[in-house]
Formats: structure tokens, sequence, C-alpha cells
């Protein structure tokens, strides 16, 4: 039986006249969206919808393939996009400086990125190779470390954001999620630890948790449509959410009014997260 699944939210047109846009509740702020690999990836969904509410927009794809699906999707609403493999020395360090820059600013950055080799993956925890584990913290939850303690000092200028993506994997054990149900759970409790150090320079950090979506890296996950299946069932809104609605999550964290909030993980799940 096909998912059902919401209208998207329309986005606003970027031809809108420059009195319209500085309205925008995120005109003037400037920010990074790491990991948009093709149309179908939640960094897209953000980057988006963060550029529709008036913020200027540095995208990262991991390389010159992914670049094909990516471009046209930069070039779409205007924003800029560089090739960003973060196991790569100095590639992170460069679209930082690039994002913050001439004058050293960032209000946001926002970390889409996951990995693990697919033999560790789709094995038992419990048989997960130590070098596999360990490159799967490194990509996927120490990366995040790094990209904060780069950004810092541009986010401290007038406080900033950092946001990461989880997974409800992360607080409960998921059949087929397996090793990333651990590195998630190592990424959330760091957004905690980090909320508590750089909260002094005034700068947030959150993760938000959104529902199964088919991206491509959810793709490597087995029996993933019977995962989107369950949750259809079971999730109290009855459907997945959108790129969209994820999206406005993360806007809502980088915009005025969430400027009292930091160190949560937000759920977008259609309330998965509240049933069992």
């Amino acid at each position: 039986m096909p998912m059902p699944m919401p209208m998207p939210m329309p986005i606003p047109s970027f031809s809108a006249s420059s009195a319209a846009l500085e309205r925008l509740p995120l005109a003037g702020r400037r920010g990074l969206v790491l990991g948009v690999a093709n149309d179908h990836s939640i960094a897209w969904g953000c980057a988006r919808t963060l550029k529709a509410r008036g913020a200027e927009v540095l995208m990262t794809c991991l390389n010159e393939k992914a670049r094909t699906h990516a471009q046209p999707l930069a070039d779409s609403i205007g924003a800029t996009l560089r090739v960003c493999d973060i196991e790569q020395p100095g590639a992170l360090e460069a679209v930082v400086a690039e994002a913050a820059g001439a004058d050293g600013v960032l209000d946001f950055a926002v970390h889409s990125i996951a990995w693990a080799p697919l033999a560790d993956l789709h094995g038992r925890v419990v048989d997960s190779s130590a070098a596999g584990f360990a490159r799967a913290v490194e990509v996927s939850c120490h990366s995040f470390a790094e990209l904060a303690r780069l950004c810092e000092p541009h986010l401290a200028v007038r406080g900033g954001v950092l946001v990461t993506m989880s997974y409800l994997g992360a607080d409960e054990a998921i059949a087929h999620y397996g090793l990333m149900g651990p590195v998630k759970a190592a990424l959330e409790s760091m957004v905690r630890y980090m909320a508590l150090e750089l909260g002094g320079r005034n700068i947030r950090v959150h993760a938000v948790s959104p529902g199964p979506m088919p991206t491509r890296a959810a793709s490597g996950l087995v029996d993933f449509d019977g995962l989107m299946a369950r949750t259809v069932e079971t999730a109290p809104l009855r459907r997945l959410v959108t790129l969209d609605e994820v999206g406005g999550c993360v806007a809502f964290l980088v915009g005025p009014d969430a400027t009292g909030m930091t160190g949560q993980t937000l759920f977008v799940d259609g309330g998965a997260h509240a049933v069992r």
C-alpha cells in the first residue's frame, strides 16, 4: 500500500525584491550546510529552507560525482556549492573559512553527514570491527566536534547555532540500525556537552532527529522500506515527514525565536518517538 505523504510546502521565489528579502526571518544570516548528495538529502531540505527564509548558504557535497547532482540544486536557489570530503586534511577548514567570509562571521552550521562501512552496518554490533566502528564515529560523530571547533570563533562574533542530524535509534534499539545506533547516541551526548562548553560564547547546539526518510544514506540499511512502512502504521501522524518539515525545524533553531534553547534533540518524526 503506498505510504501517504503530505503536500510539500511552497518555497518562496528567489526573484523577490530586495525589500521583500530584507523582511525574511533569516535575512542577513550566513551559514554552512554540510552533506548534500541529491534532491532527497536532508541537507538539501535544510539548505533550501534556510535560503528561502533569507539566509546566505554555502552547501557542500562529498566529491565530484556528487557535484553532478548537487550543483543544479545549488544553482536553483542561488547558493554556493563546494566539494568537501571531511576525511581529507584541510577540506573542512577551507569551507568554514569561505563560509565565514572576509569579515569572519558565521551564524549557523548544519552537519548532515553519516557513514559506516556496509560490512559493519549490515552486521551485528557485537561483530563490528574496531576499524569500522572507529571510522563510523570519526565521520558521523567526531566531525561535528571538529566542525564546532573550526566554527567557534566565527559563530561567537554575534552568537550562532550548530545543528546535527540524529535518529530515534540513538535512544532505543531499532532492528537493522545496528552500528549507527551507538554512533548516534554518542552524537547526541556530544551535543549536550558542546552546548555546555560553548554556551558562554552564545553558541547554541542542537540535534534534530527526523523520522525515516528515503535518503541515499538510509538506503544502505537493511529492510529500510519495512522501517518506513512500520513508521507510517504506528506514528501518530500516520505518515512520513518531508524535507521541508525538517528544514523548517532547523530554520526555527537558527532563527530569532529559539535563542533561549540549547543542548536539545528535537524530533521531527510524526510523533513516532512518543509511541512504542
